[in-house]
């Protein structure tokens, strides 16, 4: 068994899925599958596939290309121009909120021969991508230059919360952007069908019911993959938590001071470290590092064994209360969605799959 590698429990992710699709039914909103943490990962996309799932969404080009589909593909992070053929090759939805972007995605739509759908990003307030929700002029003017390219569609609005300025999805913000949407429609005599309503940090309001009446359309990565509802930060009732599991084998097992000896620099990383003095330990290290993971994203499975730290290429723990573990062995670990994101991303850790 080659290490370090990746394993993904096939069962655990169709249960949060069909949960998941669950919820979002029972409130009229349809659900977009995000599978950018685990880089559009092959046997994923097929498990997306072969289930009722709307859409496939993923922030990377590279990404949409690479899945097998027949289901509608929505790019999530804002276009470059410079890629924008590409936009409208391998994706039928994409969220955008530049006005020179959009010309840009016009053309190339234009050139292939395609009606592209624009989903049009307003900032709620989060700061990060979306013209500013106060800004009506310029909303407006955005919407009708859309409008005005006959291979642009306006398919909806959208907003993202969480990610940056870590705003909470309410009342307030996703009520504005529903009422947007509304005022959208009458002016413009359009259906605008999609109104998204973030990720995440949104579908413990929509299970709670406390989501405005408006929302239908919910991008979902984090709870799909994980369990979380990302506004709490907390696993959800009835999803599973652990449905990845990063193993890495023990290279070296040595008694050593917990404290380094010598005058203190920075570390490969140009950070300035600082280490406590708790005796002697029995400490291992595991062939995996921050170019494969991120280390404070990581929980033992064993209980016993505590991380210390880790360079680009080793993982240290503590295993003095554990000291049956041998070089050679294997450890195992729950990661979290930053974890996640970086093993799925790393060219040198297996991908396993079980059911």
């Amino acid at each position: 068994m080659s290490y370090p590698r990746l394993t993904a429990d096939l069962g655990k992710l169709r249960h949060n899925l069909d949960v998941l699709q669950g919820i979002c039914r029972k409130h009229g909103i349809e659900m977009a599958a995000v599978t950018k943490v685990v880089c559009a990962d092959p046997r994923i996309v097929a498990l997306l596939e072969d289930s009722p799932v709307a859409i496939l969404a993923d922030a990377r080009v590279r990404n949409l290309q690479s899945m097998r589909t027949t289901k509608p593909r929505m790019l999530m992070r804002l276009s470059m121009p410079s890629e924008v053929e590409a936009v409208v090759a391998c994706a039928e939805i994409s969220l955008q909120s530049e006005i020179h972007t959009l010309r840009c995605l016009a053309a190339a739509a234009q050139r292939q021969g395609v009606r592209h759908k624009v989903v049009l990003m307003i900032d709620m307030g989060d700061l990060r991508e979306g013209i500013f929700f106060q800004d009506r002029e310029q909303i407006h003017l955005t919407v009708e230059e859309v409008l005005a390219h006959p291979h642009l569609e306006l398919h909806g609005i959208g907003v993202n919360l969480t990610c940056y300025g870590a705003i909470l999805p309410d009342q307030e913000n996703l009520g504005g952007l529903v009422a947007l949407a509304d005022e959208i429609r009458k002016r413009y005599g359009i259906a605008l069908p999609m109104v998204s309503g973030g990720n995440s940090s949104t579908i413990g309001m929509v299970r709670e019911g406390r989501a405005p009446a408006g929302i239908t359309n919910l991008r979902l990565g984090e709870a799909l993959m994980l369990g979380n509802d990302t506004a709490t930060c907390c696993l959800m009732e009835g999803l599973h938590g652990d449905a990845f599991t990063l193993s890495a084998e023990l290279i070296e097992l040595q008694c050593k001071p917990s404290k380094p000896i010598g005058a203190s620099g920075a570390n490969a990383f140009g950070e300035k470290v600082t280490f406590e003095d708790h005796g002697p330990q029995l400490r291992g290290i595991l062939a995996v590092g921050r170019q494969d993971v991120v280390a404070e994203g990581l929980t033992p499975h064993d209980t016993r064994v505590r991380i210390l730290g880790a360079s680009s290429d080793h993982l240290l723990v503590d295993l003095s209360l554990a000291p049956e573990y041998r070089v050679g062995d294997a450890l195992h670990f729950n990661p979290d969605y930053g974890a996640l994101l970086r093993a799925s991303t790393s060219p040198y850790v297996k991908k396993l799959y079980v059911e």
